[in-house]
């Protein structure tokens, strides 16, 4: 992709932005049918979700690089530094910027939820730092997963919703489980195609010391957990609505997903990983119909 906006675009990871959406849409939907919803703090939320992903991005594009861990035999999609289409230093004060935004559109959450959201987002911005970057990156010790799990799921679901409502619920943070869980499947794709490149670098993800046979065992129980938590929901919380049970329709594409994994390798992993994204996406459009019908 010849030229500057284009290598910005690529170093963004567009096909990575609906894992960042999902989560938000959920806590949303939630606030909506509790009646404490309203758009301005959606639409702030929405775009400081973004920022933060887009920042992620530029964090793993530009320390991966520094620390040696994107060569030559890349197998994933083009980072833009290790290729060349952009200085390390521009992607790094791109990070800042995004970054920047991000803590921008926060303020305004922070005076709508308090300190926890400060802590929160505090918390968010040390982890972006130090996923790929810092003494002991996550990413490189095998704490990758659970970081995304922890603000896909819980932080982005419930915090969305405390945004909205002031208040917390067990409905958002079983919720938040269930939703988080596919999207920590697109990482692990991610990993499982990087095995070999990972380890010789030494980097030392989940999917390096689980090897191959396990990650795909992983990846299969990150699709079907979460369909086993939406049918528990409504059985568990009886205010919960039933209709939660309309993410089962995509359980036939969540099958294909687990299938295609078990027959492909490599750089064919890229397109897997991008339809894991989508389906997340989906997933948690299902999940905010049946709460908002509900």
């Amino acid at each position: 992709m010849p030229g500057t906006f284009n290598s910005w675009l690529l170093a963004t990871r567009p096909r990575t932005l609906p894992a960042c959406v999902g989560p938000v849409l959920v806590g949303n939907a939630l606030a909506y049918a509790n009646e404490s919803f309203s758009w301005l703090p959606m639409s702030v939320t929405l775009i400081c979700a973004l920022m933060l992903q887009v920042s992620v991005n530029l964090a793993n594009d530009y320390f991966d690089f520094v620390n040696g861990v994107d060569t030559h035999d890349r197998l994933g999609p083009v980072r833009v530094t290790q290729s060349g289409l952009l200085p390390p230093v521009a992607v790094r004060n791109g990070m800042i910027i995004a970054l920047a935004l991000a803590s921008s559109s926060g303020l305004y959450l922070v005076w709508l939820g308090g300190w926890p959201l400060l802590v929160a987002g505090l918390l968010a911005v040390l982890t972006i730092l130090a996923y790929s970057g810092g003494p002991l990156p996550l990413a490189s010790n095998a704490l990758g997963d659970v970081a995304v799990f922890v603000f896909y799921g819980p932080v982005a679901v419930a915090g969305t919703y405390y945004v909205q409502s002031g208040t917390v619920e067990p409905l958002a943070f079983a919720l938040s489980i269930a939703v988080s869980l596919p999207i920590v499947a697109v990482l692990v794709v991610n990993n499982l195609r990087d095995i070999p490149t990972d380890a010789r670098a030494g980097k030392i993800t989940s999917a390096v010391r689980l090897g191959a046979a396990g990650t795909r065992r992983a990846f299969a129980a990150l699709i079907a957990i979460p369909f086993l938590i939406v049918l528990a929901i409504p059985l568990l919380l009886g205010d919960a609505p039933r209709l939660l049970w309309l993410a089962l329709i995509v359980a036939p594409g969540g099958w294909s997903l687990v299938t295609r994994l078990y027959q492909t390798t490599g750089a064919e992993l890229n397109p897997v990983l991008a339809h894991t994204a989508a389906y997340s996406l989906l997933f948690c459009v299902l999940v905010s119909a049946g709460v908002l019908i509900g």
